[in-house]
């Protein structure tokens, strides 16, 4: 699986301003229902919806939210950049500001659980994770994400 399978340009979004996790789970919504026409409220609700299971934030200031919704025909994905890091409840209690979150399908198979554990896996590398935080443009960012090779897994 690449995530340029998953990740388009307008996916992509920096500089976003948030106060809280409800918050940037919201942008997260907005920026899937423009990028792929979902409904922002049900995007929203399955973040949250599985967000309240447990905590999508894996360490090192990343998180991977992901919901199933009923208007999206494949694994699709959406990244946000934070200006200021939020309170996550990650693994590692570290504020979050690099999330990629992922949609996919209420009937799909276990494409969606491979697509989790490929991001998981790129977004482990430590300098993937510095050079999307200094990235200028979204441009600059889904090439990074696209071009991301799995590396031998690290302590993250």
């Amino acid at each position: 699986m690449i995530i340029g399978d998953l990740l388009e340009p307008g996916a992509v979004t920096l500089r976003v301003s948030a106060a809280n996790k409800r918050q940037v789970l919201g942008v997260i919504a907005d920026v899937a229902a423009r990028a792929f026409g979902v409904d922002a409220g049900e995007a929203l609700e399955g973040l949250i919806e599985r967000e309240n299971a447990g905590s999508t934030g894996v360490g090192q200031g990343v998180a991977i939210p992901h919901a199933r919704l009923s208007d999206i025909d494949r694994v699709r994905a959406v990244f946000v950049r934070l200006e200021t890091p939020v309170a996550f409840g990650a693994v590692d209690d570290k504020p979050v500001d690099l999330l990629v979150a992922l949609f996919a399908p209420r009937d799909a198979d276990s494409s969606h659980l491979r697509a989790l554990a490929r991001i998981s896996r790129v977004m482990r590398q430590p300098d993937l994770r510095e050079q999307l935080r200094k990235a200028r443009s979204a441009d600059a960012v889904h090439v990074m994400l696209t071009h991301a090779h799995q590396s031998k897994p690290t302590a993250a």
